[in-house]
């Protein structure tokens, strides 16, 4: 069968519905599954996006014919569905969603026994494979069976273990779910909190019709910045379309970016888990390794990609991992991401702290930074190699992409996984000398 070979991405399958993906890709994407990963039984779960009762109904006519048992958890976050395939002992699972992107996309997020998650060189790409090859795909003589599960109540006390609920202060808060998944998951956890909520968005809403559900562009906290002027909430917080992805607001409207998230649920985790090891990706800010240091922690620095840091974080056994994206890892979750137990870790630290969000990032936090700036360019490589002979005399590494550090300064240049698009990330000391460094890279990489 022909198969759009760009859907298959480094951590997913992605693509637009139905030109690049539909229900027949669907069924043969479950089937392939069951030959590569060889389960007995598996959870699927689905976000409320327009198209994923179909993908689902199709999905599991696959892997049922592949002779494959199915738990349905039906509308979930993903995190519930890394929850769920940790917390059953299943072989793995399957997220219908396509996190933050608009509308008219799709996907599937496959993971195996332990939630550990399949890319695009270990697993994705022998299911497309099995595809392009038009491997024979026969009923099993006995098909699977699906099975129907309500994981909410569970998933909501597994995510309150995480804090001490008595701690928490009624703190008046906004949440915006982007008419995501959060709009189902938080609530069974929000209701046992002392928190005056004010809900945006908790509608689950495929269509989207406030913002897209990114909010990691600051274009999407618009509203959610608007609602805490407006009641003078203490912070507020937002979570993307599959509500794995959370970032918090300060009451001054001010996003906290991923990396100042991970330095406070490290901090909040190193206070009663002396000594433990912190995984950190390359394009978070120094102030996180610097305040893992300091609070006697070991912090290690990885590649960008929760499938590159999930097998590390096994390795050293760390007790959690942070992306500037977003994502947080947490070992005691199957060493799986959560945006809404990194929420909770950083509401019970507000509450024992007793000061405002703001005051505590600019403590941990002496630096500025760019934020993520996108280039189309026509050579990769070469423009990464312009770069890289402009900034010989300073310190380099290859880790990901190309990382330069000097004394007041640092940046990385990466390349998209997908597009021949270089991201570029600089952090400096101050601004004057951030805005100098902004301008001579583009003028190298945009030349």
């Amino acid at each position: 069968m022909t198969v759009d070979s760009s859907i298959f991405k480094a951590y997913d399958i992605r693509g637009i519905v139905p030109d690049q993906l539909n229900s027949k890709i669907a069924y043969q994407i479950g089937y392939a599954l069951t030959n590569i990963l060889k389960p007995k039984s598996i959870a699927v779960g689905r976000d409320m996006r327009l198209s994923s009762n179909e993908l689902f109904e199709h999905l599991v006519r696959g892997i049922n014919d592949g002779g494959v048992d199915v738990v349905d958890i039906g509308l979930v976050s993903t995190d519930g569905l890394y929850f769920a395939v940790g917390k059953m002992a299943l072989d793995g699972g399957v997220m219908i969603t396509a996190s933050h992107n608009p509308k008219e996309y799709n996907g599937f997020k496959i993971c195996r026994r332990n939630a550990e998650p399949l890319s695009g060189q270990e697993g994705l790409n022998q299911i497309l494979k099995f595809i392009q090859n038009d491997t024979p795909m026969p009923k099993s003589p006995e098909p699977g069976i699906l099975i129907r599960k309500d994981i909410s109540h569970d998933y909501a006390e597994h995510c309150l273990s995480f804090i001490d609920p008595t701690k928490i202060n009624p703190f008046k808060v906004v949440i915006d779910a982007g008419n995501g998944m959060a709009g189902a998951t938080l609530p069974p956890v929000l209701n046992q909190l002392p928190l005056q909520v004010d809900e945006l968005y908790f509608d689950l809403d495929g269509s989207f019709p406030n913002h897209p559900a990114s909010p990691i562009e600051l274009e999407n906290l618009k509203d959610l910045c608007r609602r805490i002027e407006e009641t003078g909430a203490d912070f507020g917080a937002a979570f993307d379309g599959d509500a794995d992805r959370m970032f918090l607001v300060d009451k001054r409207g001010r996003q906290v970016g991923g990396d100042m998230v991970t330095a406070l649920v490290a901090k909040s985790l190193l206070t009663t888990n002396k000594g433990e090891t912190i995984l950190y990706n390359l394009i978070c800010s120094h102030a996180v390794p610097e305040l893992v240091t300091k609070m006697g922690g070991t912090a290690i620095r990885t590649r960008v990609g929760h499938a590159l840091i999930k097998p590390l974080m096994k390795k050293h056994n760390a007790i959690f991992g942070g992306e500037h994206s977003g994502h947080f890892y947490f070992r005691d979750n199957w060493f799986a991401d959560s945006g809404l137990i990194a929420f909770l870790v950083c509401l019970e630290l507000l509450s024992i702290e007793k000061r405002p969000l703001h005051k505590m990032i600019a403590e941990i936090d002496p630096y500025v930074r760019s934020g993520e700036i996108n280039s189309r360019v026509g050579s990769v490589l070469d423009t990464i190699e312009k770069v890289r002979e402009t900034f010989s005399s300073y310190e380099q590494d290859n880790e990901d992409g190309l990382t330069v550090t000097a004394d007041n300064f640092w940046f990385n240049l990466r390349p998209s996984n997908t597009e021949p698009l270089l991201r570029l990330n600089v952090e400096a000391e101050d601004k004057a000398t951030l805005d100098k460094k902004v301008e001579q890279l583009l003028q190298i990489i945009r030349a």
